[in-house]
């Protein structure tokens, strides 16, 4: 009888381990490309929301795309979140991207914040500018650049910064926008000019807008909700900011599902929460105040007081950058002969 009673046990105790073993945990891997501060905010809302076990990784947009192009179909994570589209429309141009019917896009405000293909899908849209040290420009004696060409002026040598094209999608829209304003050949001619006033370019397209309140730098290419970020959220006074006179373009924050994705199920649902103001609402409470593309989103306080709603951007060709974005950047390279400050692939 004791035999058979533990035999029973044994029994009962193997069902009941493979019964544990067949219910895997869901779970899901976020490269993100937008502010820490607001990638954590949200895989910790997802989890919660889901239960789905979520980290994440914050990786500039060059960077994404560099690691999932080496990766090639088997990448080791599952949703890319936040960053500009020029390198989402790489990857997508490159099949890195999984197409997905999102049910939740119905609430995107108009057609050219989603891709064609369903790769990917806008959450955001922030306007590109300038921004300088108010003090610095006050002790060197000269005036805030108020256009383009201002930034080639001989007194300006060694006090601008803006994102490095390898790595930043910020850096590759600063490219693609000189192109589509001047020309190919007038473009790479402005940026042979324009080199010899920089003093670095960063690996990141927020790099600039946090050193120039400290005065690291005196003038910064970039986003201007991150300057917002610098004066709402860490009180600097000492910056002032501007969009170009003849035109600036914006990029479109985005969200994707990377193809091979091992966690397809969850990042399918990730895509459903990142198109849902629970989701995108968390931006200005995390210290990120782009204004938001989906029509049930609420207004972001910070960027209306600031008048960035005010700026008018031109038409920028998506199409264009999407094919010819790669090649601009490697004329780019070229033109600045790949100084000891940046270095191409």
């Amino acid at each position: 009888m004791k035999k058979i009673l533990f035999a029973a046990a044994g029994l009962l105790c193997a069902a009941a381990f493979l019964t544990g073993c067949s219910k895997k945990t869901e779970t899901l891997v976020v490269y993100g490309s937008c502010e820490e501060e607001y990638l954590s905010a949200v895989t910790a809302k997802f989890q919660e929301k889901t239960g789905i076990e979520t980290s994440y990784q914050r990786l500039s947009t060059g960077e994404v795309l560099t690691k999932i192009a080496e990766e090639n179909g088997n990448p080791s994570a599952d949703v890319w979140y936040g960053g500009t589209t020029d390198p989402y429309n790489e990857a997508a141009l490159k099949g890195l991207l999984q197409p997905y019917e999102a049910k939740n896009a119905d609430h995107i405000i108009a057609p050219q914040f989603k891709d064609k293909g369903n790769n990917w899908f806008g959450i955001y849209r922030g306007v590109l500018g300038f921004f300088w040290n108010k003090e610095e420009i006050a002790r060197l004696g000269i005036e805030p650049p108020k256009d383009w060409d201002d930034l080639l002026k001989p007194e300006y040598k060694g006090l601008i910064s803006f994102a490095n094209p390898n790595t930043a999608g910020t850096g590759k829209l600063i490219v693609n926008t000189m192109v589509q304003l001047k020309g190919h050949d007038a473009a790479m001619e402005y940026f042979k000019q324009l080199d010899k006033n920089i003093v670095q370019y960063t690996k990141s397209g927020s790099g600039p807008s946090k050193m120039v309140p400290t005065g690291e730098i005196v003038i910064g290419i970039g986003f201007l909700h991150d300057v917002v970020y610098q004066i709402v959220d860490n009180g600097y006074n000492n910056i002032g900011m501007t969009a170009p006179a003849s035109g600036t373009s914006y990029e479109i924050g985005a969200t994707a599902i990377f193809k091979g994705a091992k966690n397809l199920d969850s990042a399918k649902k990730f895509i459903e929460f990142a198109l849902s103001p629970e989701c995108v609402n968390l931006a200005q409470k995390n210290g990120s105040y782009q204004f938001l593309v989906l029509d049930n989103a609420a207004p972001v306080k910070a960027a209306l007081d600031a008048g960035l709603d005010k700026i008018e951007t031109m038409n920028y060709d998506f199409e264009d950058a999407k094919v010819h974005t790669a090649q601009y950047v490697q004329d780019f390279f070229a033109v600045i002969n790949a100084d000891d400050r940046v270095k191409a692939k």
